[in-house]
């Protein structure tokens, strides 16, 4: 969409006709005072220099500079609602957990950074689909409604922390009811929640939500981020938070709640292990889902076009300045306002002009250099983009953009633009520097296997680029390191079961000894009796009193700040 950010100044246009008028007037009194000289043929032939059509023609340069110098004035714009699309895909709404439990770093480099490059994968794999998002802990709101704007989706996405909620915890159960009223009201559309989280719901209800969303036709996908072993929840302090009684708060995936929360959605359960299988898995469960035919208004930010504009008004001021009102005599035999030749500048003129906008790509990638060298890497993000949006096969716009989002630590996106650069680039250095940093960024997340891969990839093309050497063979050998560590944990496990089989061997041979001893010292059957049924009014009484705690209603939320 164009648009002037000043029109006020357009108003300045309409002062041009009278200009024009003007101008013809005076031409028009001049001729009639030529004639009073005599004859215009005899008139002509005594004044050879002078041309009829050079003041024409600087007459509307000059006319054209300053109409294209007001319109600079008002601000023109292009962007913001580019079209209405019809996209045939699905609906997709994201519930993020960003309660405490999720900065535990028992994943690299912690839950919710994981997390995070999780959600990048699936905005960057999403196409003709519609995505929202939400972000929960003890309560949940609407990050982003649901909209066909990828590029917000990730603008917000770096912005979320655990602070964004005051009242922490896990209410799963919201943000799926928050999720399954956050869809529009198209129907045979397929719909999908995709939680992810790791499944410590404090507060209950989830399962009955996932029923209730797949009641209306929707799917509950669970995404599991974390281990089964447990880590604490560090402060940013070198602590790590503690409950009220004093002791450090040690939080684990549940694994169990996850499965039980996807099968009641009708959805699936999906450990993210790793960044690249979950997200296989979990484009393979939505394309199960049906599509239809959706209509999408894109949008985009508002960018200053007076340019172009500037560039052309700069040129007719230069060229008007250049021809002279009388003939060369020098240059006489070239005729340019001759019938032929008006067409042969015409068209040169909008070459000049068409050359002026085509190197919209080239300066979003300068004003992007320009940022990053100053350190600021998401407003360098958002140029490059814009450049790949004008040529999306532009090899350097890929490339710096990896390295602006490198910078940001949106690790996931990063390498999906450095193997996009390796794709177009024909350069063998620029290829090869693509893949150095593709290695780069697998092995900080000591995914030793594809560092390694891309770090030969890498010298293939550049065989004497020692840092790239240096990092292979430092990341073979963290490899190693890895492997050998994994093997000693799997013995200290086994270990440790020997130890609790033996334990168990001990602890039966001293039921034995009691059970001796006991039968030295039988009770009466009587004896026997009587506390047989005292147990079990015990347990009976026991019963009641928890079914009717069950069926009085919840009035305060657990109190748990993970």
């Amino acid at each position: 969409m164009f648009r002037f950010e000043e029109p006020t100044y357009l108003y300045l246009l309409a002062a041009l006709p009278l200009i024009a008028i003007l101008r013809w007037v005076l031409e028009r009194k001049q001729l009639k005072r030529l004639k009073l000289f005599g004859d215009p043929t005899l008139l002509r032939h005594l004044m050879p220099d002078v041309s009829k059509m050079r003041p024409v023609v600087k007459f509307w340069m000059l006319l054209a500079a300053m109409a294209l110098i007001i319109v600079m004035m008002a601000r023109p714009q292009m962007g913001t609602r580019i079209s209405h699309e019809k996209r045939t895909g699905i609906e997709s709404i994201i519930a993020m957990d960003i309660s405490n439990s999720m900065l535990a770093e028992d994943v690299t480099p912690s839950r919710l950074d994981r997390t995070k490059m999780m959600v990048e994968n699936l905005v960057d794999n999403f196409t003709d689909d519609k995505i929202g998002l939400i972000v929960f802990a003890g309560d949940a709101f609407v990050q982003l409604p649901i909209t066909s704007d990828y590029v917000s989706a990730k603008m917000f996405l770096s912005e979320i922390e655990p602070s964004l909620i005051a009242t922490q915890g896990t209410d799963i159960a919201t943000a799926i009811n928050m999720a399954a009223n956050s869809f529009t009201q198209q129907q045979g559309v397929g719909k999908a929640i995709i939680v992810i989280t790791d499944g410590e719901d404090h507060e209950g209800g989830a399962l009955e939500a996932a029923k209730a969303a797949k009641k209306k036709g929707m799917r509950v996908y669970v995404l599991g981020v974390g281990s089964d072993k447990g880590a604490p929840i560090p402060l940013g302090n070198g602590d790590y938070m503690k409950d009220r009684t004093g002791n450090t708060v040690m939080t684990k995936l549940n694994e169990e709640m996850c499965r039980q929360i996807a099968e009641a959605g009708g959805g699936a359960y999906i450990h993210v292990d790793n960044n690249t299988n979950a997200q296989r898995q979990l484009d393979s469960e939505l394309a199960k889902l049906s599509k239809k035919e959706m209509q999408s208004t894109i949008y985009s930010d508002y960018d200053e076009q007076f340019q172009a504009f500037g560039i052309i008004a700069i040129i007719l001021l230069i060229l008007e300045i250049c021809i002279l009102e009388s003939k060369n005599p020098i240059a006489r035999r070239l005729n340019i306002f001759g019938r032929k030749q008006r067409t042969t500048t015409l068209i040169i003129a909008l070459v000049v002009a068409s050359a002026s906008f085509a190197q919209n790509d080239r300066r979003y990638i300068t004003q992007g250099n320009k940022l990053f060298r100053n350190g600021q890497f998401d407003k360098a993000e958002v140029a490059y983009r814009k450049a790949i949006e004008k040529n999306p096969r532009n090899p350097q716009a890929h490339y710096n953009l990896g390295n602006s989002l490198m910078a940001q630590k949106k690790d996931s996106a990063a390498v999906q633009s450095f193997q996009k650069s390796t794709e177009l680039e024909t350069s063998k250095i620029r290829k090869a520097m693509a893949f150095h940093n593709m290695g780069v960024v697998c092995q900080q997340h000591k995914m030793y296997g594809e560092a390694i891969e891309a770090y030969k990839n890498s010298l293939r093309l550049n065989p004497k680029d020692d840092a790239t050497r240096y990092n292979l063979e430092l990341c073979k050998r963290q490899q190693r390191n890895q492997k050998n560590q994994d093997k000693q944990d799997q013995n200290k496990q086994k270990d440790k079961n020997g130890n609790d089989q033996k334990d168990e061997k001990q602890k039966n041979k001293d039921k034995q000894d009691q059970k001796k001893n006991n039968n030295e010292n039988k009770m009466s059957k009587e004896n026997a009796e009587q506390m047989l049924n005292a147990a079990m009014q015990q347990e009976k009484s026991t019963q009641q009193r928890m079914k009717k705690a069950m069926q009085k209603p919840r009035t305060n939320k657990l109190d748990k700040e993970w």
